[in-house]
């Protein structure tokens, strides 16, 4: 059968992916200090979450029925490592390093399925009125996979090395007015963490606890590998396969279900759609929604859908011409039919965007009207910022269909869009940040981790280069806001600032799907776009 989409027979014929961007490792965002059931503002937060959607997941497949157990032997995985392999760095993962994570570490706090963080080894988390001060106190009784109790020095050890200047991790920037040199341990479970006053970070939870495994004061990244999540390790080879036993003194009863967790490492969705066909491997997260044919045929395989915040973008830098005029950043945005980007670009697996990331957060504001395409509009902008006829501009990617789709909507614009394919390596390499105009893409996560990473003042990643000076007020403000009323407020007006001048065109959110053998119980929706990397939430309905 023919193929009636023009645009999809281009990708395939020049070798192109079609499907959404990868989801990098990562997760969500607190919305409030520390905990939902650690403060006042608990009740708040979570109704909050609830009215705004925070966490609407869907499944491709009824949930399956039945209680979870212990599974004998081996649940397998299959995940892409494209490039460098992956590692086993707790604080500095490479590659598909992120997923072995989430079976070796624990961590203080950790995402629930609305896409907030919940209390996992820590007890209590407590942040003092103008958000410069954090007390954490962790469970009693929690164990290293090596058999050392977790204490406060290790709470200790974990922050240092993460947020050290040898270590270079990219995530330090998060915990960017961490006063490190005075953090300190009360007693054996409770460490008080400061902040530079004026630069408070509330969202201690939201930045530390995507890449802030707690591993013990003698750890090593290679030579002794040791963390306190639900598998230890076994063997590592990198760029094949990762091999993990199960840790009988997790700190979650009962948990995890499986003997063994193994975890394959596949060049491409195809050979690794192979494999799942196969049965050589259980799981597959992340799959391209162009495999979904292939997938709902076969009853041995079920797709669970997970309506998440993960964002498409189309991101103008505000630094070069033509971006660097306001009516032309407006002008494209009107150009936009979004509908028509998430049914092709998405293959209806998806949701129109408003150009703001985190709708899930109980801070985003939902009264910002919805943006449409409005052609008359954008000619009339254009114009006024001295293009009357229209202009030139290159879109740069590294194999995205919305690039062509976005293409072909600009010509009734009179804008001409010609599209730059570029490789992986290229795109993301020291240029990065110097594309006039190219496409984007982000994870599932709230709101003050996401504009720390993508277009806020001190931005790890801002290809936007947008730097507006109340908008960065605002944003520091919010930073040390521990009251979510207040911080909502600040938020709001620093997204209507955004939604109004800013850089990126989200068009888009991209449900994550997962395949998944109909053997496997476990795999829920989840708002984070984590559902198949739970490893400590997975069982097998029938023994083999």
């Amino acid at each position: 059968m023919s193929d009636p989409d023009p645009l999809r027979r281009a990708l395939l014929r020049h070798g192109w992916s079609a499907g959404a961007a990868g989801l990098l490792a990562g997760g969500g965002l607190l919305s409030a200090c520390g905990e939902r059931s650690a403060n006042a503002n608990a009740n708040a937060n979570a109704s909050a979450a609830s009215s705004s959607g925070g966490t609407a997941a869907t499944s491709a497949t009824p949930a399956v029925e039945g209680q979870p157990r212990r599974s004998s032997g081996a649940v397998h995985f299959g995940v892409i490592e494209t490039g460098q392999a992956g590692n086993l760095d707790a604080h500095k993962p490479v590659g598909s390093g992120a997923f072995r994570g989430w079976a070796l570490y624990a961590k203080l706090w950790e995402w629930g399925l609305d896409g907030l963080p919940t209390l996992a080894l820590a007890e209590e988390a407590q942040v003092n009125r103008d958000g410069t001060e954090w007390t954490i106190r962790l469970k009693p009784g929690l164990e290293f996979h090596h058999g050392k109790t977790i204490d406060a020095d290790d709470v200790i050890f974990s922050l240092r090395r993460l947020t050290d200047p040898a270590l270079a991790s990219p995530y330090a920037a998060y915990l960017y007015s961490l006063r490190r040199d005075e953090v300190r341990k009360l007693d054996d479970r409770t460490v008080r963490i400061p902040f530079a006053k004026g630069q408070g970070l509330v969202a201690l939870a939201e930045c530390w606890m995507s890449w802030g495994g707690i591993v013990p004061v003698d750890y090593h990244p290679v030579t002794n590998v040791v963390g306190a999540g639900p598998y230890r390790l076994k063997s590592f080879t990198p760029g094949q396969r990762s091999v993990f036993t199960r840790f009988d003194n997790y700190f979650k009863p009962g948990q995890p279900w499986f003997d063994e967790v193994h975890i394959h490492d596949f060049a491409d969705q195809t050979a690794r759609l192979q494999a799942l066909q196969a049965g050589q491997i259980d799981i597959a997260p992340g799959i391209a929604a162009e495999q979904l044919q292939f997938l709902e045929r076969d009853p041995r395989l079920r797709v669970v859908a997970s309506q998440t915040d993960a964002w498409q973008s189309l991101d103008m830098n505000l630094s070069k011409a033509p971006f660097d005029k306001p009516e032309v950043r407006r002008a494209f945005r009107l150009i936009a039919d979004r509908q028509e980007l998430v049914d092709r670009v998405l293959q209806g697996r998806g949701r129109v965007a408003n150009d703001l990331y985190s709708p899930g957060d109980p801070v985003y504001d939902h009264d910002i009207p919805q943006r449409r395409r409005d052609l008359a509009e954008a000619r009339r902008l254009l114009a006024q910022a001295g293009y009357p006829n229209g202009l030139d501009v290159e879109l740069v990617t590294p194999g995205s269909k919305a690039a062509l789709v976005f293409a072909q909507q600009a010509k009734a614009a009179g804008v001409t869009v010609t599209v730059k394919q570029v490789d992986a390596s290229t795109f993301t390499g020291p240029n990065r940040a110097g594309w006039t105009f190219s496409t984007g893409a982000g994870v599932s996560r709230p709101f003050l981790l996401t504009v720390q990473q993508h277009d806020g003042p001190r931005a790890a990643n801002n290809k936007t280069h947008f730097r507006d000076p109340r908008f960065g007020e605002l944003i520091t403000a919010a930073l040390a806001q521990a009251d979510l009323e207040q911080r909502k407020a600040l938020v709001h007006e620093a997204q209507r600032i955004q939604h109004d001048s800013g850089g990126l065109l989200i068009w888009g959110f991209a449900d994550v799907l997962d395949a998944v053998s109909t053997r496997i119980g476990g795999v829920t929706p989840d708002r984070t776009g984590f559902a198949a990397w739970r490893t400590d939430r997975i069982w097998r309905l029938e023994d083999a």
